[in-house]
């Protein structure tokens, strides 16, 4: 549809790129609403139905223009379902009412009209760096005065024009010698506004068309649009991930669909002449690498891969065509492992490994095709990214970051690395100029698995945007829906139930950015803990008077912290022998907190004494993680990796024994979805990640208990009656593309 003339009464400019009325504002350029300065949630489709109404303000706009507009002819939703359900999400996000409405008017059978008063849009005023001499005119009283006056004017009129002049080769002069540069924001617009979930773009080497995978039924699992029961396969209702592979050219909105096999995750490159894609599978039936021709047909099977996870799924196609750069498994054991797949004759070639490094991966061919980055795992805190030749003869070390990685790639010249990191306050991208290691933070955008263009001018990323909850379930009235606690409109997870269960400790971002909070069980009286830095995973001592949690450290390094409910007061926790540690529990008498530690290569499972001083290794491994002890002391429990885990037991009363799995239990969807009573396990499987199911210590047996709404997320506790179970459950989830068109 056409917008209508900027000159319309009521209608904001056609140029503007922030909206604003009473006390919100909408940035187009960015995709972002705000009230009162503070980002207010709104997923994209909603926002882009937004961002239609204010620009049609006091007009009526069909609901055929929207579906035009929102839902091109060749995608396929439910419209009569989705329409409405953005414009709900619009007046919840505006506190608006569709019976007294304030911002977004329905006209039933007709279409919606935004009948807020807009601000008139500011002025546009541009400032020199210094102001120059003002330029007076003076009256000419006669013609011959104006004749003798001609000079002076013009005299007057040039001398401004040299200040000016010279006042702007100032600036310029005194920015290139002292290296500073006038920052130019980068702008992000909206590439993809469908259902679901749209991730893991690659563009072009044109830059004209960006391939994605795209799952459109991430939040209907459970029902179809309308409510009905779903007609999809039983796997959509289990929680698991139906991504396939679309691709869709830069200013248009006709999708081609280039897979029909949902998968769990797809990562995928171009080839240099953009005439194939080749992609990473990854599905219980179907691991491997595929290549598809980019105008659609059939794929063909490269290799089989046993990666078992999204972030070692990304490849990569080097200029020449000759090789493709993957991640994987060595003999499906634990530790990635960089390879290289020829082209012509389908043979695997390991790259070479560096001993050192835990996990090895995103191996990525500059596009001079000299040099490979490679990203080296020592720990879950050290991440090290390194350039190396082609056959892995030379390594050089760029730099060492600490927050956990997506994505690397090269920039358009090769004199920078590009790295998308998760960060206590969302994702952020990190630039690594190759010459010295630099690192510098770009702070207008941010985001998960980018690619750029050739020329290095477009940069496509994934946005996601996710809500998760606590969730309280009564597991003696099973028909009972689960009770909401702690209501927010920010995340939260990681929910504890104090021993005498009188209290809840829990993770939420309600103050801005990740902190420990306390609340009374029954929901009210709540509190924060932890007040400085990024923390959380909290655990309590068994007498319910101490919280023991991790927290970020200036260093970039993890600690833990104890705090006294009584008083809040937070002190660290000093071990003498280790640097960093987190997921801390304590132990039944309360003598000791159990921990994780990240010395060498991959994790050590440690305990040190409640007070602090010197940590005992008790177990090494590369996977272990999240460790709890039996309420008899005699058992640790822990999973024997981060997902798709077997639960694994420790026997603390045979010193030297080995670990060994909890007989006949089935693997866990995640690391941190399980909680020891006192006859079994609860947990998730990894089959059907969104069911609650016990495993019985008696029969050995499991069995499912109830199946959540929706995904689950981190956290599960059980109150000391055996009555409730806390868990975590995201609320709503979306992601979308971003495009940033002059990137620099």
């Amino acid at each position: 549809m056409s917008f209508p003339n900027p000159q319309k009464s009521g209608s904001p400019s056609a140029r503007a790129q922030k909206i604003a009325f009473d006390n919100f504002e909408v940035d187009l350029r960015s995709g972002e609403l705000r009230k009162s300065g503070t980002r207010v949630r709104l997923q994209a489709q909603p926002f882009q139905l937004l961002a239609l109404l204010l620009e049609n303000a006091g007009e009526v706009v069909g609901r055929e223009e929207i579906c035009a507009e929102l839902w091109p002819g060749d995608t396929f939703v439910d419209f009569e379902h989705s329409l409405p359900a953005a414009v709900n999400k619009i007046r919840e996000a505006l506190g608006d009412a569709a019976g007294d409405p304030r911002y977004v008017e329905t006209l039933p059978k007709r279409g919606y009209r935004f009948i807020g008063k807009i601000k008139a849009e500011a002025p546009l005023v541009m400032t020199p760096a210094e102001s120059p001499p003002a330029l007076g005119l003076v009256a000419t009283p006669g013609v011959a005065a104006t004749r003798a006056g001609d000079w002076r004017l013009g005299l007057a009129a040039l001398a401004a024009v040299v200040a000016v002049a010279l006042v702007w080769a100032w600036v310029y002069r005194k920015s290139a010698t002292s290296g500073a540069s006038v920052h130019v924001p980068l702008a992000a617009v909206p590439f993809t506004a469908y259902p679901g979930l749209q991730t893991a773009p690659s563009l072009s080497p044109d830059g004209s068309r960006i391939v994605f995978a795209w799952d459109p039924e991430a939040n209907n699992a459970q029902a179809g649009a309308s409510g009905e029961p779903s007609a999809n396969p039983p796997s959509f209702a289990s929680g698991k991930r139906q991504y396939d592979l679309y691709v869709k050219a830069i200013g248009s909105e006709t999708l081609l669909r280039l897979t029909n096999h949902p998968s769990d995750w797809i990562s995928s490159t171009w080839s240099p002449d953009g005439t194939q894609i080749a992609f990473h599978r990854l599905a219980p039936d179907d691991n491997g690498i595929y290549v598809v021709p980019a105008l659609g047909g059939p794929e063909r099977k490269l290799v089989t891969t046993h990666t078992p996870y999204e972030v070692a799924a990304p490849i990569n196609w080097s200029p020449d065509g000759k090789w493709l750069a993957y991640a994987d498994t060595e003999n499906g054991q634990p530790g990635d492992r960089a390879f290289l797949l020829n082209m012509a004759t389908l043979e695997t070639h390991e790259f070479p490994h560096d001993p050192a490094c835990r996990h090895e991966g995103l191996l990525t061919f500059s596009h001079s095709g000299n040099e490979l980055l490679i990203l080296c795992v020592i720990s879950t805190v050290n991440f090290d990214y390194l350039v190396t030749d082609v056959e892995g003869k030379s390594r050089r070390l760029l730099a060492r970051i600490h927050e956990f990685p997506s994505l690397a790639l090269w920039s358009g010249d090769d004199q920078s690395v590009i790295v998308a990191v998760n960060t206590p306050m969302g994702s952020q991208f990190v630039q690594i100029r190759v010459a010295d290691g630099q690192v510098h933070r770009l702070t207008d955008i941010g985001g998960d698995w980018p690619t750029l263009s050739h020329d290095g001018q477009k940069l496509a990323y994934s946005v996601s945007d996710y809500h998760f909850k606590i969730c309280r379930k009564d597991l003696q009235n099973l028909k009972a829906p689960a009770v909401e606690m702690y209501p927010s409109s920010r995340p939260q997870d990681a929910a504890q139930f104090s021993p005498d269960g009188r209290h809840v400790a829990f993770d939420s971002a309600r103050s801005g950015r990740w902190s420990v909070w306390l609340g009374d069980s029954d929901g009210r009286n709540i509190v924060q803990i932890s007040q400085s830095a990024s923390a959380g995973f909290p655990q309590w001592s068994p007498d319910s008077r101490k919280i023991v949690f991790e927290s970020d450290e200036a260093d970039g390094s993890l600690a833990l912290y104890t705090a006294d409910i009584s008083d809040r007061v937070v002190h660290k926790l000093k071990i003498n022998n280790i640097r960093n540690a987190n997921l801390p529990y304590w132990s039944h008498d309360g003598k000791w907190i159990y921990f994780l530690g990240y010395e060498k290569n991959g994790h050590q499972l440690y305990r040190c004494p409640a007070e602090g001083g010197d940590a005992t290794l008790l177990l090494a491994s590369l996977e272990i993680t999240e460790p709890i002890e039996s309420s008899d002391g005699r058992t640790l429990y822990y999973p024997s990796r981060y997902s798709d885990a077997s639960l694994m037991m420790l026997a603390l009363d045979r010193p030297g024994a080995a670990p060994q799995a909890v007989p006949g239990m089935p693997k866990l969807s995640e690391q941190s979805q399980w909680v020891v009573a006192k006859e079994g396990i609860y947990f998730t499987s990894q089959d059907r990640p969104r069911a609650v199911c016990f495993y019985d210590f008696a029969t050995r047996q499991a069995h499912e208990v109830f199946t959540a709404e929706n995904d689950l997320h981190e956290g599960m506790s059980l109150s000391p009656d055996g009555r409730y179970l806390l868990y975590s459950q995201i609320n709503e989830s979306g992601a979308s593309i971003m495009l940033v068109n002059d990137f620099h």
